[in-house]
């Protein structure tokens, strides 16, 4: 595998581990992975939940969790760290503005079209800014934006296909069409990213169901610099969800992941489960919104409150929670530690390249 560039920063290893939440990808993974050479990633959503004892309100709690998740990183890596921050996320701009003050390498933005987010940076900043994007015409649209109103350009592009786990930006009947798999839309995102050669070299990195080493280098092939992998770390020694969950990673099978409706509006991938089947019956809408978590929802018409269960899924109440996952994660049959999985990566990788060549 060969390293790439994200701006003047170079990553050793081609992988980007996704940022997970609520809770799934905090300081543990996130330092794990940079030590083994890739980009680790802090999921900025529900931050605040795990800082319960923190002054102040909800938004409060975020903006230390942030700091804290990041402190500990650097404590544990010198390796490159991200975050990753939902566009839709109430406190979005607060978290944008934290990890940026707090010198963080990388800003991974989805869930929403990142419109203002080189607003947040300083002069002196040196954060890269990286959209999350599902179609060329998001990527065109972010890279007109920002060079328009800021002079700014992508430091590179995430193109996230329709095997992702999480929120999905497709509507559903597009989630089996191929002309929005994945593997269209590399070469469509690249096409785009090279009108822009003359101003800035912008990688793109492809995520979404993401699984070996052979997936990996026939996405390189097609003209990805990178991946971003998520599920495939959820059941490591290091990932900061509870045992129990990933305990539901590894006893899924293929036909429990499935495509749910999330309170964002936005269809996403899940593993199938008794809090999934209770929200269906109409047995677990909230009374309630203590944390105004998500601009776009209106918990008087949510069949259940999101942060929470999510967050209950990653402390092992599934009873009251669920997974996130991408189409792939039936795959995992134990708990492995990060570094053996990225030297397993490694070697599929190798093998899937010399076979191409030959």
């Amino acid at each position: 595998m060969k390293s790439f560039f994200i701006g003047n920063m170079e990553i050793k290893i081609p992988i980007i581990q996704g940022g997970m939440g609520v809770g799934i990808s905090l300081s543990g993974l996130a330092s794990a992975v940079a030590d083994a050479g890739g980009i680790g990633v802090i999921s900025c959503a529900g931050l605040g939940l795990f800082y319960p004892k923190v002054k102040g309100g909800y938004a409060e709690k975020c903006i230390v969790g942030l700091k804290e998740e990041i402190r500990k990183c650097r404590e544990k890596t010198k390796g490159v760290i991200g975050v990753n921050i939902m566009v839709v996320l109430s406190n979005y701009a607060d978290m944008a503005r934290t990890a940026i003050k707090e010198k963080i390498d990388v800003i991974f933005a989805g869930a929403g079209l990142p419109l203002d987010l080189p607003s947040y940076l300083n002069p002196d900043s040196q954060t890269k800014l990286v959209p999350i994007v599902s179609s060329s015409r998001a990527a065109k649209v972010i890279c007109d934006k920002w060079n328009n109103n800021y002079g700014y350009l992508p430091d590179a592009i995430v193109v996230e296909g329709p095997k992702a786990g999480g929120h999905l930006g497709f509507k559903r009947e597009q989630l089996t069409d191929d002309n929005y798999a994945l593997e269209s839309l590399i070469p469509e995102v690249v096409s785009v990213t090279s009108g822009y050669k003359a101003q800035k070299d912008i990688p793109v990195i492809a995520a979404g169901g993401i699984s070996t080493g052979n997936d990996i280098s026939r996405f390189i092939a097609l003209g990805a610099s990178a991946v971003q992998m998520g599920s495939i770390f959820v059941t490591t020694e290091e990932c900061d969800a509870s045992q129990t969950f990933k305990e539901v990673y590894i006893n899924s099978k293929p036909e429990d992941i499935q495509i749910i409706e999330s309170p964002v509006g936005m269809p996403g991938r899940a593993i199938n489960g008794e809090f999934i089947r209770n929200v269906e019956k109409g047995m677990e809408k909230p009374k309630s919104c203590p944390f105004n978590c998500i601009k776009t929802c209106d918990y008087t018409k949510s069949p259940y409150c999101i942060i929470k269960a999510l967050y209950n899924a990653a402390r092992g109440n599934m009873k009251k929670g669920y997974a996130f996952a991408g189409t792939n994660a039936f795959l995992a049959k134990k708990i492995g530690n990060v570094k053996d999985i990225i030297d397993n990566l490694k070697n599929e990788f190798n093998l899937a390249t010399q076979k191409q060549q030959d």
